[in-house]
């Protein structure tokens, strides 16, 4: 049975969402307009260079935001129909943990540091499942072989800095996934891991989406993840969506020039030795300032006086499949 004639509403729906942070001093909108969906068992894949706003996309909604964050949200962000902005705090945490399971980055400062494992487990369990502490106890060791960890009694008596960094991200994988969620959104969970465990943390999120049929959001910066893991990416610059596809279409043949200096800068094993590092010329622009027309316009190579004028919609990319969308109708209509 196909996807769509599983289920034909997104699973998660973001529709012109907005969020503006503030300071005393300064308000920045780090996510500007935002609109993309999730289907049920699909996973997207958001990329972008750091402080493109890639996780307050998914945080800010949630209200996972750090402590004494003042934020601003408009638009609306829908999960299985129901607007998240409009939840109270109680409702959104039911959500969590519940319907939406989040990995963060650090699973260090994810978890408590003076509790065992096993105990910050089946807390989840008993409160998302209403298990009693003995199936929750029994659930967690579940998991914790689920995830791959080895001798998981043994695990779960144990604190988390008695563990690895890449058992410490099992771990905060297994306690994301333990109410069973429809949803589950990853933070960078790789990137403070080694090479070798960021692939198996990468292969773990594939094969437990295929068991558990969830869809996953994973924020990150590397290419290789988006490869490895997707079936839709997002390309965000300046808390715009430049390049939305799938993902053949997008890392195959990307049609906003941001997206193609991202992928240019990727270091390839084809590329001859002391060949110059292919960069992004520029820096990202100021939040704290209103952008007219494209944010990426002063950075580009294909810019046009147009493109400082009017921001630029989401637009069909020619010759791709249906749903490539670029913000760039520069490239689009003049097409090399």
């Amino acid at each position: 049975m196909t996807r769509s004639a599983r289920q034909t509403k997104p699973l998660l729906e973001a529709i012109d969402f907005s969020v503006t942070l503030h300071t005393p001093s300064v308000s920045v909108r780090p996510v500007d307009r935002v609109s993309y969906s999730v289907e049920p068992g699909e996973v997207l894949a958001i990329v972008g260079e750091s402080g493109s706003g890639k996780t307050i996309l998914n945080m800010a909604p949630l209200d996972l935001l750090p402590v004494g964050v003042n934020a601003d949200m408009e638009g609306a962000v829908r999960f299985e129909g129901v607007d998240l902005l409009k939840m109270s705090a109680s409702e959104l945490e039911a959500i969590c943990g519940g319907g939406i399971g989040v990995v963060f980055q650090d699973p260090l400062s994810a978890l408590n540091p003076v509790r065992k494992i096993g105990r910050q487990l089946t807390e989840g369990i008993e409160h998302h499942l209403g298990l009693t502490a003995a199936q929750a106890d029994s659930r967690a060791a579940e998991l914790m072989t689920l995830v791959g960890l080895s001798d998981p009694r043994s695990r779960m008596q144990q604190y988390p800095h008695e563990l690895s960094g890449g058992m410490r991200q099992r771990v905060g994988i297994a306690m994301s996934i333990a109410g069973e969620p429809r949803l589950l959104i990853a933070d960078e969970p790789t990137t403070a891991l080694d090479v070798t465990v960021q692939a198996q943390i990468v292969a773990l999120l594939k094969d437990l989406q295929k068991r558990l049929g969830m869809a996953i959001v994973i924020i990150t910066h590397d290419f290789g993840v988006v490869s490895g893991l997707a079936d839709k990416v997002a390309v965000m610059y300046a808390g715009r969506l430049s390049e939305i596809g799938g993902v053949r279409d997008v890392l195959i043949e990307p049609a906003h020039p941001y997206t193609q200096g991202l992928l240019r800068s990727v270091p390839s094993l084809t590329v001859p030795m002391n060949t110059k590092f292919a960069g992004l010329p520029g820096q990202p622009p100021n939040l704290a300032r209103r952008i007219e027309g494209c944010a990426f316009a002063p950075r580009c190579a294909e810019v046009r006086p147009e493109c400082s004028v009017h921001r630029p919609a989401l637009l069909s990319v020619p010759r791709s499949a249906t749903g490539h969308l670029a913000a760039c109708p520069v490239v689009i209509n003049h097409p090399a």
